[in-house]
């Protein structure tokens, strides 16, 4: 897929850290010019409190090859966004790929508590971060978007149809209202591109190993195997690159259309278009998490990767 998005520009809205960070890096490799926006620079960190900034993700898509413009932008607050996509029409005069990964609720996560037992002002907290910002952003948007025909939004979600058609408990309200909510934005902007030659898709990473994850176990990248000491399942996980290159396959598909509307798993994916993840393996953990974890199976990730 070598320079296969030269002359495309993407926009990842929310490309501070994990998977938006390996989305950008992806699009950019490919040959995109990827704007990364997010709330966390060199000189500000955002509520999430990680060290994980936007030029730092402008600097790995140059590594990769690519062209990168770090914008810092609060994507709840409109006027911030509708500034972002002058900028980029200004500057490009058109906008090919917009990936909404804005996020930033972790922090507000509270496993096992149901909705009375939740703090409300965090988990309204949750639905702006995780709804209102994509709405806001395809707002804006989406008049550039359709501007040439081809053009694609990829909503970022967490868990594919089939799974989070059962209600995540262990999650709780306001998670499981976040997420399945993107995948709906997914198909109703699917709907509304559809006369204007455009596409949009949900797409879920598995087990993602992002920074905060790995913090979490106390490792790195390299030896992220030494988790499994402590959450065996967790031989099933998957780099942000492997959705990076979902997405950015995805991109570069002509017959992306066939897809609108649809939540796609980096797992499956990686099966249409023949990538891998970083180790050269394909986890799926949508397949396994049903299939082992949640039935109680011990953790053994063969005929998963």
């Amino acid at each position: 897929m070598s320079k296969a998005l030269d002359g495309r520009v993407a926009l990842v809205a929310g490309g501070t850290r994990g998977g938006g960070r390996a989305i950008a890096v992806e699009l950019g490799r490919a040959g995109a010019t990827v704007y990364v926006t997010g709330r966390t620079t060199r000189g500000h960190r955002s509520e999430m409190g990680r060290p994980e900034t936007i030029e730092e993700t402008a600097e790995l898509v140059a590594e990769a090859g690519g062209t990168a413009i770090a914008v810092r932008v609060d994507h709840l607050v409109p006027d911030e966004v509708r500034a972002l996509i002058e900028r980029i029409d200004a500057e490009q005069g058109r906008l090919d790929v917009l990936v909404n990964d804005v996020w930033g609720g972790d922090v507000y996560l509270e496993f096992g508590r149901r909705l009375w037992e939740h703090p409300l002002d965090e988990g309204l907290r949750m639905l702006r971060l995780g709804i209102d910002t994509h709405a806001i952003t395809s707002h804006f948007a989406l008049p550039l978007v359709i501007r040439d025909p081809g053009g694609l939004v990829v909503e970022m979600t967490d868990g594919t149809a089939e799974f989070n058609a059962a209600y995540r408990a262990d999650a709780g309200f306001f998670y499981d209202l976040v997420k399945v909510s993107v995948q709906r934005m997914a198909l109703a902007q699917a709907e509304e591109l559809k006369p204007f030659g455009g596409t949009a898709v949900a797409v879920t990473p598995g087990w993602l190993r992002s920074e905060a994850m790995l913090d979490l176990f106390g490792v790195t990248e390299d030896n992220w195997r030494d988790a499994t000491a402590a959450q065996p399942h967790f031989c099933i996980s998957e780099s942000p690159a492997y959705v990076g290159r979902a997405v950015a396959a995805l991109a570069a598909d002509p017959r992306v259309a066939r897809w609108s509307g649809q939540t796609l798993s980096s797992g499956h994916l990686a099966g249409v278009y023949d990538f891998t993840d970083t180790d050269g393996t394909r986890p799926d953990f949508w397949r396994y998490a049903p299939e082992v974890q949640y039935a109680g199976r011990p953790a053994d990730d063969t005929g998963y990767r």
